[in-house]
């Protein structure tokens, strides 16, 4: 009888240690947990950057693609890449843009094929040697054409474009399989990025006459473009 009672409080002690055990664990727990998210909480909160108001460009040169003439005050400098649908959509407003203010502005291009487009590259290369081929007529319409096919056309479309164009097909594409202009390709992304530029479309009012420039980011529509370009020229006449 006294084994029999020996053996039970023996299991009740065993039965209190394991409880006591588990109570202490969980209180230590909680404290460290506790103290982690006091450590978090003190953290210092990351500093996110702030887009940039004006960006340091160099001054349109006379040997860029110019739409419009070359004899205004006003240049709408863009930075863009072919394959980026927010310049497809922005394209045809500033088209619209410079037949309203013909004779007032014109429009220079730059590029800057982003990394994550796989067919910006060679469309930038492309409107080049189209450029090569037939002067700065057939450089923007080179571009005019390769926006309206994206996002489904194909690289290898890209020697009908130019036969579309009225440029020799097996010349475009023995410029473009060569990379003839994939060196002015790659400087003008890297100009554009030394400047400040992080996306695309990019637009500048760039002022020929002060230097002084407006920053204009995204595909705004119509209406804002126009509001932007009007508050500049009325700012700075």
């Amino acid at each position: 009888m006294q084994k029999k009672g020996n053996t039970l409080l023996v299991v009740l002690l065993i039965i209190v240690s394991f409880f006591a055990g588990y109570l202490f664990f969980k209180v230590k727990n909680l404290e460290q947990g506790k103290t982690l998210g006091t450590a978090q909480q003190n953290q210092p909160q990351q500093q996110v950057p702030q887009k940039p108001t004006e960006l340091k460009i160099k001054k349109p040169a006379q040997d860029e693609h110019w739409r419009g003439l070359k004899n205004v005050r006003y240049v709408w400098v863009e930075y863009s890449d072919l394959e980026c649908p927010f310049c497809k959509q922005i394209h045809p407003n500033l088209q619209k843009l410079l037949n309203v203010y013909s004779g007032k502005i014109a429009w220079v291009y730059r590029h800057l094929p982003l990394p994550n487009h796989a067919k910006a590259q060679k469309s930038a290369e492309a409107t080049e040697c189209a450029s090569d081929l037939g002067g700065n007529d057939a450089f923007w319409q080179m571009a005019d054409l390769i926006f309206e096919k994206m996002p489904d056309m194909e690289l290898s479309q890209l020697p009908s474009f130019a036969s579309e164009i009225g440029l020799d097909e097996a010349r475009f594409k023995a410029c473009l399989d060569g990379g003839k202009f994939e060196k002015k390709v790659n400087d003008q992304l890297d100009e554009g990025s030394k400047a400040g530029v992080q996306a695309t479309p990019t637009g500048l009012i760039y002022d020929l006459k002060t230097g002084k420039t407006k920053l204009i980011e995204g595909a705004l529509p119509y209406e804002s473009l126009k509001q932007e370009l009007d508050n500049f020229l009325a700012k700075n006449n």
